[in-house]
């Protein structure tokens, strides 16, 4: 790429367009807006994508080199979409705003996209992200869900390190402008004389549009067409003249663009051919470019404007077209898929794909009274000239300050401070470790038997559970089987199975059942309860193994005190919804029948006996110590069976709901119960800085898990090799 570029005073100029621009003209444009390519063997993708990814470097190259600490950067539309998480790599603690012009396509339509995961994951490198229209946030924040796996809502999605807010601004044009501009100037006034001599008596139907499939000019004229057919008293009385610019995106090899201008002229010839004359012809077809006292003129003679785009973002015709209609009323008719449409409520919506209804929407509006016109009119106009582009920058730098400051004062849980850690563990002597497994020792994985720990874990763990003042305990949801044959030779880690149920002691092979004399005969009503959801909900197959039902989109683990509805494998979206479902099922049945509660973790459901949690397990290790406490506890953790999250109790912050249990039956709830010393106890959630949490720190992923034991281990290398700047200053109390 820098071949291919000059610079000037300072200026980067990129001088091949057609390089640049193929990725995201050939790729992304037309599946964003709901149009698939042919099948071919990728190789032109292949070529295109390393030129758009080192475009999005070139311009975070540029940024970065103008960038003062506290600056604003808004990045706009799809060409870009790399962009931010290029910047937030470079400067994780920059302010990013995004905004997408065009639509954003479903999931099953992003899916198509090779790329899908890394243009998902460079966007969300921003704060927040705006859209054009409601439909399109709610599409990005599905596609994050479904492609990537992120916890997501209708105000935002939960990436690898933080919260991204997701947003809707539907954005304006400069009416002021636009108003001087076609009120203004005498050549649009001598303009619009000549159009009205050269079709007196006719109504005008105007529409401008690109040339490209998108644009719907062929639903237009094939709706005009049956309009004359269904209306023959307009055949001389109305004349549709339709301006059909050339497209700005690069069409490559298949020639669509061609294909759209045979098509569009075919069906002039067809309807002038039926319904025209040696003096008359229904259709005025313009297929160039208008200066801008030409399209002022046009629009404001038009008695109607006709858009009928079958896929769009931001339409500013339809917002200029009510502009310049305010002395003449005319209705403005919208295609129903316009990205505009949300907002010009008051506008005669239509579905370009009915050919029919258009053709009824045209009779109606060239049919409308004088006061119907000017009331529909008004409230158009209102609207546009309230809702200008200087208002939506605004809006959007408003909301973006209003986020961050949000961010910043409520939800962030600072990053753990490897410093003090490491200074308090080297002042310490009594030690106390109580790690979660999946999602903290190891990654969430659709396949819970597939969660194993790597070499490096094992070798960590042992090591640290080698000093003797060190008591390590990993207090896991895993089946006694699972944790002996992963970690049951270590013999000096303590371990607790099913939540709480099963304990074995360091240096003891025994289990111990705590959950003995509770009556199980509850599992039998769950059970029922579990296959009824699992039969219902769709997904991939799973195989038998061991105690694991299979079923298509969920499975049922049992264990001996607990039993398990995993989702992980079923749509998302669908998952959530029947666990919803399934869990109020529950609560509404056995709960109130025996003494178990219903557990949300990670996409499942556990169903236990209710005295049994990792908090009591973290109390009673605590207590054990009698007078002399722990100097030093780290607690780690990342699920809801660690913050002790439910349904019991609601609060909101910063715009979005979370839950919290008023119980003490959480790991880091227990420890905020007990007497010791906050300085010495270091409570760490695992995940995104900005879920809500008891934790006083947080860790990104479980690799930052293992690299912290390795830095306390002293194993510099293993895992992540970051350490503090002054680990070498922190003294060390080991003889």
């Amino acid at each position: 790429m820098l071949d291919d570029a000059e610079g000037f005073n300072g200026d980067t100029y990129l001088k091949d367009q057609g390089r640049w621009r193929s990725y995201a003209e050939q790729e992304l444009y037309p599946l964003f807006h709901y149009k698939v390519h042919e099948p071919t063997d990728s190789r032109a993708e292949r070529k295109w994508w390393p030129d758009y990814y080192r475009l999005n470097q070139k311009f975070a190259e540029r940024i970065l080199e103008i960038y003062k600490l506290g600056d604003i950067v808004i990045i706009h539309d799809y060409h870009l979409l790399l962009l931010p998480g290029l910047l937030r790599q470079r400067l994780p603690c920059i302010y990013i705003g995004f905004f997408l012009h065009v639509p954003f396509p479903s999931s099953e339509f992003l899916r198509c996209l090779i790329r899908r995961k890394e243009v998902l994951e460079g966007v969300l490198g921003a704060n927040m992200i705006g859209f054009q229209s409601y439909s399109h946030s709610r599409h990005f924040s599905s596609c994050c869900t479904r492609i990537l796996g992120y916890d997501s809502s209708a105000t935002g999605v939960v990436a690898c390190r933080t919260r991204v807010a997701v947003d809707v601004f539907p954005i304006g044009i400069d009416s002021t402008a636009v108003e001087q501009i076609a009120y203004g100037d005498a050549n649009i006034e001598e303009k619009m004389a000549v159009i009205r001599e050269l079709y007196a008596g006719k109504k005008i139907i105007v529409g401008r549009d690109r040339l490209d499939s998108m644009r719907g000019v062929a639903q237009k004229l094939m709706a005009f067409e049956a309009f004359l057919e269904e209306y023959p008293e307009w055949r001389d009385m109305a004349v549709l003249i339709q301006v059909t610019s050339p497209g700005s995106l690069r069409d490559g090899n298949d020639h669509s663009e061609e294909k759209t201008q045979n098509r569009v002229s075919e069906l002039v010839a067809r309807i002038n051919g039926l319904y025209g004359s040696l003096s008359f012809s229904p259709v005025q077809h313009y297929p160039q470019y208008l200066s801008k006292d030409e399209y002022f003129a046009l629009l404001r003679v038009a008695d109607v404007g006709l858009i009928t785009s079958v896929r769009d973002g931001m339409n500013t015709t339809s917002l200029e077209y009510v502009v310049c209609q305010k002395d003449h009323y005319g209705p403005l008719i919208l295609s129903e898929f316009s990205g505009t449409a949300g907002s010009l409520n008051s506008a005669v919506h239509i579905n370009p794909w009915d050919t029919r209804g258009v053709a009824e929407a045209i009779h109606h509006a060239l049919t409308m009274s004088p006061e119907e016109k000017q009331a529909q009119h008004s409230k158009l106009y209102k609207h546009v000239t309230t809702n200008t582009v200087q208002e939506w920058c605004s809006n959007f730098l408003n909301r973006l300050l209003t986020n961050l400051s949000s961010f910043n004062q409520f939800i962030t849980t600072p990053a753990l401070d490897k410093s003090a850690l490491l200074a308090q563990y080297r002042r310490s002597k009594r030690r106390l470790f109580l790690f979660d497994y999946d999602g903290t020792l190891t990654p969430i994985v659709r396949d819970p038997s597939a969660a194993t720990p790597t070499d490096q874990i094992i070798r960590n763990l042992k090591t640290l559970v080698s000093d003797p003042r060190n008591a390590v305990w990993v207090i896991s949801g895993r089946d006694q089987t699972f944790l002996n044959q992963w970690m049951g030779d270590i013999s000096e880690l303590g371990l607790s199975a099913e939540h709480g149920s099963f304990v074995r002691h360091p240096r003891t092979k025994r289990w111990v059942n705590l959950t003995e004399k509770f009556d199980m005969s509850w599992q039998a009503d769950v059970m029922e309860i579990l296959r009824h959801y699992t039969e219902r909900t769709q997904g991939a197959h799973m195989f038998l193994q061991n105690s694991i039902l299979t079923m298509k989109g969920s499975f049922i683990e049992r264990k001996r005190c607990a039993l398990t509805w995993h989702y992980r494998r079923a749509d998302p979206e669908y998952g959530v919804f029947q666990a919803l479902k399934c869990r109020k099922h529950l609560e509404t049945t056995v709960t109130r029948k025996w003494e178990i509660e219903v557990m949300a973790g990670k996409a499942n459901l556990e169903v236990r006996p209710a005295f049994v949690n990792k908090g009591e397990i973290t109390k009673t290790l605590i207590e054990k110590y009698g007078d002399e406490a722990p100097d030093f506890v780290l607690c780690v953790g990342d699920d809801s069976t660690d913050e002790g999250m439910s349904c019991s109790h609601h609060f909101k912050m910063a715009g979005q709901h979370y839950e919290a249990n008023q119980s003490t039956s959480d790991m880091f709830r227990s420890l905020r119960t007990t007497n010791l010393s906050q300085e010495h106890v270091f409570s760490v959630t695992v995940g995104a800085s900005s879920k809500m949490t008891l934790a006083s720190w947080h860790l990104v992923e479980p690799a930052d898990v293992v690299s912290t034991i390795a830095l306390l281990n002293g194993m510099v290398g293993e895992g992540d090799p970051a350490q503090p700047a002054d680990v070498s200053k922190i003294p060390d109390s080991r003889p």
